[in-house]
């Protein structure tokens, strides 16, 4: 059991402007564990102010991945709730009356500075080795002459007012106190000459009036975490409890994890986006299970949880600061642990989709019985079809010459199979142990090896080398399926023989 906080409120606040990648799934999971651990509120806020590089389509996919991790949140864009609208597209007007409050409080100001003349500013620091940063010109204007300038309609921004003596110390929870000199600081933009916010005063101001207790948000916020304190502070608001997660790194371990290898991965099987992942025939438990590991531990031995377990046992203080390498072949693995841990009736309905897209017609019936002998060996879902997909083909493709046996000329294979096509066809096909037992007294009256002879029935009946075990899927297909297969075979080895004897 790990120590339980009183009930917190979070949220994950995503900007829609690509697709939902791991990180942002692994930091939504922690937001909502923590949330359904303590009894509190997991809130989906849409952060959309930056309107240029808003994608609609990435918010219906952000929803859709959220969903299938199996997240729900309590309040959000789409459920509603007491503090909305939960789309900060929807706020211009409240961010515009905070800003001015910090304006009137000395804390914010008004810059009228040009494009051009901030690219010439920059150019020159770049010229001079000097940090990037506003030189504050127009911190020197007072609020009346800079009051005038706005009402005549020239364009301006509003800038926080950094202090520029002292130091900010600030708290985050898995680093301690981080302490930075003020004069690092740029006079950040709070509201832009379009009269929308950015991030930096938009999410404080959200996260207050929406309560949030704990901001759970990657690291890749720590350069800004003291302005955000800053602008916190300048309010007078109590600061949320600042968990800044692990980044994601490369399979190699070496450098940031980034959408930019997406293509290479999907040739490999893999991807770091989530809607990608359900396609690829991973399971939504598997991949909450992996994402939960990589930056958290139970203990040094625990692998296999299930959402449940994730809930109960979580922990803001097991969680670690460093980054976390992505690694696929992990993922391989839980896959295959919670496929096994499925019920029949439930991996039957999952792979279901997967023969579909193949073309394929499905029994729900026949499905039910092949789950059984597959799951012990599927890695992804759509393994599925590779391996079972000779159940519900009307015809087998396969090389001829593959029904030859291992050590065996085409004649004595054509022999062997004509032997079991007589057996067989005496068989009653309702007792595996009794078809099994029947075929390895075959082999051996005949000075087979067992596995010589079912290699050749197995090519012939399944059209695979490798296949889920092959008395139970001779069962399942039926004695009427199992004796046509065996029968063209007959006639496609008998071509064989008589090529080899031409």
């Amino acid at each position: 059991m790990v120590d339980r906080l009183p009930p917190v409120r979070v949220r994950f606040a995503p900007s829609p402007t690509g697709r939902t990648h791991l990180g942002s799934g692994r930091t939504a999971l922690y937001n909502y564990l923590l949330a359904r651990q303590t009894g509190g509120q997991f809130l989906l806020r849409i952060e959309d102010t930056d309107q240029k590089r808003y994608v609609p389509e990435a918010e219906q996919e952000l929803i859709e991945s959220l969903n299938w991790l199996g997240l729900q949140w309590d309040e959000g864009p789409d459920v509603g709730g007491p503090y909305g609208p939960y789309r900060q597209s929807e706020r211009k007007e409240i961010y515009l009356e905070y800003a001015k409050q910090l304006v009137e409080k000395d804390k914010a100001y008004y810059c009228f500075c040009t494009p051009e003349r901030l690219a010439r500013l920059r150019e020159q620091q770049m010229h001079n080795k000097q940090p990037t940063m506003y030189d504050g010109l127009c911190r020197q204007l007072t609020l009346e002459d800079a009051l005038r300038r706005v009402r005549q309609g020239e364009p301006h921004v509003i800038r926080f007012k950094t202090p520029k003596e002292g130091s900010i110390t600030v708290r985050d929870y898995l680093r301690g106190e981080i302490t930075v000199e003020n004069r690092t600081i740029d006079d950040y933009i709070l509201v832009k000459s379009d009269g929308w916010a950015l991030y930096h005063l938009a999410a404080m101001v959200d996260d207050q009036l929406m309560r949030i207790t704990h901001v759970l948000r990657s690291s890749e916020w720590l350069s800004t975490f003291p302005l955000h304190a800053h602008i916190i502070r300048a309010f007078g608001w109590q600061e949320p409890l600042f968990v800044h997660l692990s980044v994601f790194l490369k399979p190699s371990g070496k450098g940031k994890m980034s959408k930019r290898e997406s293509a290479q991965l999907l040739q490999d099987g893999y991807s770091i986006f989530i809607k990608d992942l359900e396609q690829l025939g991973y399971l939504p438990e598997a991949v909450v299970n992996w994402i939960a590991l990589m930056g958290w531990s139970y203990d040094d031995k625990t692998e296999f949880f299930t959402m449940q377990d994730l809930i109960e046992k979580f922990s803001l203080d097991h969680l670690n600061p460093s980054p976390a390498a992505i690694n696929f072949t992990k993922f391989d693995h839980f896959n295959g642990l919670h496929i096994r841990h499925l019920a029949i009736e439930d991996l039957a309905k999952r792979v279901k989709p997967f023969f579909v897209k193949a073309g394929l017609k499905v029994e729900d019936q026949k499905l039910i019985q092949i789950a059984p002998i597959i799951q012990e060996r599927l890695v992804t879902l759509d393994d599925a079809v590779e391996m079972a997909g000779f159940f519900f083909r009307e015809e087998l493709e396969y090389e001829p010459s593959l029904l030859i046996g291992k050590n065996m000329s085409a004649t004595q294979s054509l022999k062997a199979l004509q032997e079991c096509e007589r057996l067989l066809s005496s068989l009653d096909f309702t007792e595996k142990e009794t078809i099994e037992t029947a075929l390895r007294s075959l082999a051996e009256h005949m000075g087979l090896k067992a596995g010589q002879l079912f290699g050749i029935l197995r090519i012939a009946v399944t059209g695979q080398s490798v296949s889920p075990p092959l008395i139970e899927s001779m069962v399942i297909l039926g004695k009427a399926t199992v004796m046509e297969r065996v029968q063209i075979a007959l006639k496609r080895l008998a071509e064989v023989v008589q090529e080899s004897s031409a």
